[in-house]
């Protein structure tokens, strides 16, 4: 069984930061991405950040240049840097992976249970 535990959520006034981390456990063969989206009270879930495995990262435009993923292959574990927080980042934050239990299984999609992140004025 996999699953993703997320941290690192909390509250903070505009401009500050927070780190975001998830890790992936359980029964993985291989990852082929790991990322964020977050959800907005009344808004559609969105994209925040990708980092597929051999591949470019990927930024919603609302973000780039503030926020900034990593990942530790080795501990399966994805981060995100949140720096100049502004008021609309408030939202769940979920963590998202695309995974394979084993070699002929098919690509999964796999969610955290989010972390709220409040940004005050």
């Amino acid at each position: 069984q996999v699953q993703l535990v997320e941290s690192g959520g909390g509250l903070v006034q505009a401009g500050g930061s927070l780190r975001l981390s998830c890790a992936a456990s359980g029964t993985i063969f291989s990852i082929a991405a790991m990322g964020w989206y977050r959800q907005a009270p009344g808004k559609q879930r969105e994209l925040v950040a990708v980092m597929p495995t051999g591949g470019s990262t990927n930024y919603a435009d609302s973000v780039k240049g503030r926020f900034t993923i990593s990942r530790d292959n080795a501990k399966n574990t994805v981060y995100l840097q949140m720096n100049s927080l502004k008021p609309e980042d408030t939202a769940v934050y979920y963590c998202n992976a695309v995974l394979q239990g084993s070699t002929w299984s098919l690509l999964t999609n796999y969610w955290g249970q989010g972390t709220q992140v409040t940004v005050s004025s």
